[in-house]
């Protein structure tokens, strides 16, 4: 039987509450073990994973995960500045991957269950993950669980928003945190990429916004500053869509954001890496390094390039059931020959060359773990196995360099393209 991770906590004034460990303390094996601390309050901060649920306590006991048959190699790592510390495989609630919008309730039980038990502390969100289903399914389960990880969500700015996009922000925050059933969000994101120039939006799209939405008056980053203000968001983020990095860098540059999420995989580097002669659609000019240099963490999404990066799509096997995804075919058919050039990495796929792994995913995860700058890779998940897989992938080290030789004359290239 599995108890949930909790911290009892008596404060001062003799009133007992009850909050939740984020990174499990584990014992001989790797496995987690119950853990008890006495401290005076800034001790116990210093003491408890997540000093933020630890201000003016005098005692804590901290009750970790307890399993017999979990064995976990999850390794953790700092956000930027924050000093908080994160798995470095996340749970992503995307309806791309379909589990935490499409899947049934138990489905979406088990492979929560088990991202825990694996040792992963980080999740992802957004209202716009099936229209909010995703925060309310994820709400639901943890509720379930007894458990409460680290937790992202996120705000997009549509264009009914432009004339008040600062209430906006508060307004869409608070309906997140009814949906999660949770009373504030650890990072809190902007869920437009910002662009130099004004976008065109038109009804549900909010793929860019314009720097000067973000930065004035009544403007999202005040909307951001209010809800952190008000306790609601521990730390501000927005996301790279790539093509961005300008004002990317101009909003790194005020200071006010710990957590950027940016697509990089084996297909487009370009957020850590811009190999020459490689042409990518999406630019993100090493927007990672950037980052990094300024004390801000990266969420990495797309790590598999939207299941390209797979044993399956290169072999021609269909997406898992739950599974979408918005291409093209002619998008498809450009990242399908793209990957297959880097086929050669799954020994699975070419069973007669030592390969770094069986599968193509598993090669891709560890390269996005490898580079500098990346906080935590999101997985987008469709069943518990996909969970495990990506899971097993932390503390598996870089690919060899007799690979990424490889891999690099594939990018100079440009697969072949040119």
């Amino acid at each position: 039987m599995r108890t949930p991770v909790q911290l009892y906590v008596r404060r001062h004034m003799g009133a007992s509450v009850r909050c939740w460990l984020h990174e499990p303390t584990r014992g001989p094996c790797g496995l987690p073990e119950i853990v008890a601390v006495a401290a005076e309050s800034q001790r116990a901060a210093r003491s408890c994973a997540d000093p933020w649920h630890s201000m003016n306590m005098a005692l804590i006991h901290c009750v970790g995960w307890q399993s017999s048959s979990v064995r976990t190699s999850m390794k953790y790592r700092e956000v930027g500045n924050t000093a908080t510390r994160v798995s470095e495989i996340g749970f992503g609630g995307g309806g791309n991957a379909g589990l935490m919008v499409r899947g049934s309730a138990e489905e979406q039980r088990q492979a929560i269950a088990r991202a825990l038990d694996l040792g992963i502390n980080y999740f992802d969100q957004s209202p716009d993950y099936g229209t909010g289903l995703s925060e309310t399914n994820l709400g639901r389960v943890l509720k379930d669980l007894g458990v409460r990880p680290y937790i992202t969500t996120k705000v997009e700015v549509r264009e009914q928003n432009l004339d008040d996009i600062a209430g906006h922000v508060v307004r869409s925050v608070d309906e997140s945190l009814n949906r999660l059933g949770v009373d504030y969000v650890d990072f809190l994101q902007i869920h437009n990429g910002p662009v130099t120039t004004r976008p065109q939006l038109s009804g549900r799209t909010y793929t860019h916004l314009w720097i000067e939405d973000y930065l004035r008056p009544g403007g999202a980053l005040e909307g951001l500053q209010r809800v952190q203000r008000a306790g609601k968001a521990r730390f501000l983020g927005f996301i790279t869509r790539g093509n961005d990095a300008p004002a990317a860098r101009q909003l790194i540059d005020t200071g006010c954001f710990s957590l950027i999420n940016a697509s990089v995989n084996l297909l487009n580097p370009s957020a850590a890496l811009k190999p020459y002669g490689m042409h990518v659609e999406q630019d993100y000019d090493r927007i990672l390094t950037y980052a990094a240099a300024h004390g801000v963490g990266a969420a990495v999404y797309s790590p598999l390039a939207g299941w390209f990066l797979t044993n399956g799509a290169v072999s021609g096997s269909t997406p898992h059931a739950l599974a979408s995804g918005p291409r093209t075919p002619e998008s498809e058919q450009v990242g399908l020959r793209r990957a297959k050039a880097l086929g050669f990495l799954s020994s699975t796929l070419h069973p007669d060359v030592q390969r770094d792994d069986h599968n193509l995913a598993e090669a891709a995860i560890r390269f996005v773990l490898s580079l500098e700058g990346v906080s935590v890779v999101l997985g987008g998940f469709s069943d518990t196995h996909q969970v495990e897989e990506v899971a097993g992938c932390s503390g598996r080290g870089p690919l060899s360099e007799e690979n990424l030789m490889r891999v690099e004359g594939i990018w100079r290239s440009n697969f072949g393209m040119t």
